[in-house]
């Protein structure tokens, strides 16, 4: 009896430790990005946020099976929490705000798990590879226009509207 529910317990496991670990290793790239950039959010907050949105999407999967309706609830649920997380990273400081990019980063840390978590692994990796992409790959273009900006005269270092 005890050999049958390990067994069962090891079967039930193992889909889940792989969705987890994807999820897991699909977002380290963007929390190690935020991590050397010594943002409010890092190498431990992406992970977690990408597997517990993982994990709440597969208990409830377990729960309530094929449901739509309650699917969506949790999914719904999981991108206004994501949201609610990010907005706590983004900081005003006089005339500028800080932390946006690390807020949209955590939302779409959240998308990648929650896209794993439904078994939409290609969704998951070309979520991740366009945040990794748009972290690395802009963040030079970003800081060429801001250098351009602050060299137009007269507009005190903000781009004319």
């Amino acid at each position: 009896m005890l050999d049958t529910l390990i067994a069962t317990a090891r079967a039930d496991l193992l889909p889940h430790l792989l969705a987890l670990s994807v999820a897991y290793v699909l977002v380290l790239p963007i929390g190690w990005d935020r991590e050397k950039e010594d943002r409010s959010a890092g190498l431990r907050t992406f992970p977690l946020v990408a597997i517990a949105c993982c994990g709440f999407v597969q208990a409830a999967e377990m729960k309530y099976g094929a449901h739509p309706d309650a699917m969506g609830k949790i999914v719904e649920g999981l991108i206004t929490g994501i949201g609610f997380i990010g907005g706590g990273a983004i900081l005003k400081q006089g005339a500028s705000v800080r932390g946006t990019a690390t807020a949209a980063s955590l939302w779409a840390t959240g998308a990648i798990g929650t896209a794993v978590g439904l078994g939409a692994y290609g969704v998951a990796m070309l979520v991740a590879v366009f945040t990794v992409i748009t972290l690395k790959w802009l963040t030079p273009l970003k800081e060429e226009a801001r250098e351009q900006g602050a060299a137009e005269p007269g507009d005190g270092g903000e781009a004319q509207r």
